[in-house]
Formats: C-alpha cells, sequence, structure tokens
C-alpha cells in the first residue's frame, strides 16, 4: 500500500515523502531512506571539517529526538 510518510519535529517538516509499505521490512526500508536522506542533508550542509567532524558524530540522532513520525494515504 502506497503511504505518505512524514516527519514532523517542532512544527517543521525533516523529510515526507511516498513509500511503499506492505511489512515490516518494507517500512523499514522506508525508514532507511529518510535516514539517508537526512544524513546527505547534514553533509551537504556541514560548512567546515569540524561541522562535518559533528555530522559524522551522531549528531542526526539528536536532531531526530523527540520527532514525530505521521501515516496517511497519499
Amino acid at each position: 500500500m502506497k503511504v505518505k510518510l512524514q516527519l514532523r519535529k517542532d512544527g517543521m517538516v525533516l523529510s515526507e515523502g511516498v513509500y511503499d509499505i506492505s511489512d515490516a521490512e518494507s517500512f523499514g526500508r522506508a525508514c532507511a531512506q529518510v535516514w539517508t536522506q537526512l544524513h546527505e542533508r547534514r553533509l551537504a550542509q556541514a560548512s567546515s571539517i569540524g561541522a562535518l567532524y559533528e555530522t559524522l558524530n551522531d549528531r542526526l540522532i539528536d536532531e531526530l529526538h523527540g520527532a514525530e513520525i505521521s501515516f496517511s494515504r497519499p
């Protein structure tokens, strides 16, 4: 089934996309794609070696803390 997955934190949309989710494995793949998108976005925003180091040091976990996942029909 096609599902719109949205990840929000503090009123901001961190990620949004439509995924084909039918079981635990496909849900895991969708979450992995969201993780990769957010990680790549942080790498692209790194403006210095120090910022890049912080990105590689689990800063994405801190960014996701408190985020909400919602699902809806596209």
